[in-house]
């Protein structure tokens, strides 16, 4: 005990006199500053740029498509509460299309453009490559995205809150989640995994609402728009 507290007043005495240090100094006699802190912060900022630029291309084509299921739900609403079944019919229709032809427009757009669009966001050359490998994703789930939209709008103007509130909980919790886990961690995809859970919700979202109003009686819809009017 005794040698060990010597042998440290002896270091410390040694390092006020002017001693030696361990460790690499300066001409100064200063140790050099610390890289590690920066250099993984170097690593860190490119991987949240490219996730930011991915969310960010997805919200920017998300905007679009919400407009046009907004849209088609006050076009919907307006026609069944007026009586007209086959034009709120042929409102579902035109407002599918558009959204099926934005959706292709859109992604034709994202893949063609894929390996410049990174620049609108980022200088970093790291970036603009994992985001042209992730642009072929982003034009799936937009596409999706698109059709989704337009018949969330359809199930809000005829007043099934409650079924694709379902809808959504059973695609996104049952099997989104899941597969976005089993692609990201299991399979070790990374960032790609997770987008890729998102399209497996994003289908069978799109499939039940899709069967939903295929199988709907627009008549039957107008009726019923009609009587709670009336009896309100």
């Amino acid at each position: 005990m005794s040698a060990a507290m010597a042998g440290s007043a002896g270091t410390a005495s040694a390092g006020t006199s002017g001693g030696t240090r361990d460790g690499p100094v300066d001409d100064e006699g200063c140790p050099p500053p610390c890289t590690s802190g920066s250099s993984s912060s170097r690593t860190s900022m490119p991987m949240a740029s490219e996730r930011v630029t991915s969310l960010n291309t997805c919200a920017l084509s998300f905007n679009i498509s919400f407009g046009l299921g907004s849209s088609g739900s006050t076009r919907v609403s307006n026609e069944l509460g007026a009586g007209r079944s086959q034009a709120a019919l042929l409102a579902v229709c035109v407002v599918i299309f558009m959204a099926t032809i934005g959706g292709l427009f859109l992604g034709l757009t994202m893949i063609l453009f894929r390996r410049t669009w990174g620049y609108l966001f980022s200088n970093e050359e790291e970036v603009v490559k994992y985001v042209a490998t992730m642009m072929p994703l982003l034009a799936l789930s937009n596409f999706l995205d698109g059709i989704q939209c337009a018949l969330s709008g359809i199930v809000r103007g005829c007043g099934w809150q409650k079924i694709g509130a379902f809808v959504n909980l059973g695609a996104y919790y049952l099997v989104g989640i899941p597969f976005a886990v089993f692609f990201a961690l299991v399979l070790h995809i990374g960032g790609k995994g997770l987008w890729m859970g998102i399209i497996c919700a994003l289908f069978v979202q799109v499939l039940s609402l899709l069967i939903i109003t295929v199988r709907t009686s627009w008549e039957k819809e107008a009726k019923k728009a009609t009587d709670t009017e009336h009896a309100i």
